[in-house]
């Protein structure tokens, strides 16, 4: 019981911090991301797939519905974000001394605990 609540609190805490970022891509649109795309060599339109990414994904992993496929999702979302916006900076310290990547890098590493671990007891399909 207590790892199946551990879970729901990992998943819900991934999905609801990850739908603000998504939300406010909504509200104030993406012009950053397609500019991060086209100049890392990509289409405009792949910029659009951060909406699956920040607004899709993480309705799924909140509810628990396929929250394995969708963390896989989400991962990778976050690894092509730390690329395209740290890329150059990788190594670079913020100015509280951690790695500039620090958020997404989170993002990344929880959405694989949460594909290793599934989505437990608490969830739409729980396996």
């Amino acid at each position: 019981m207590t790892n199946d609540i551990a879970k729901l609190i990992l998943r819900v805490s991934v999905g609801v911090m990850m739908l603000f970022h998504g939300f406010d891509k909504v509200i104030n649109g993406i012009d950053g991301i397609k500019q991060l795309t086209v100049s890392a060599g990509f289409l405009e339109f792949l910029a659009y797939s951060v909406f699956i990414g920040e607004v899709v994904v993480p309705i799924f992993i909140l509810l628990g519905a396929y929250a394995r496929a969708a963390s896989l999702v989400l991962a990778f979302n976050m690894a092509v974000a730390i690329f395209l916006a740290y890329g150059n900076s990788l190594f670079s310290l913020g100015k509280h001394g951690a790695p500039v990547f620090e958020l997404p890098f989170l993002y990344l590493v929880m959405s694989i605990l949460i594909f290793m671990l599934g989505s437990g007891k608490y969830a739409i399909n729980n396996k």
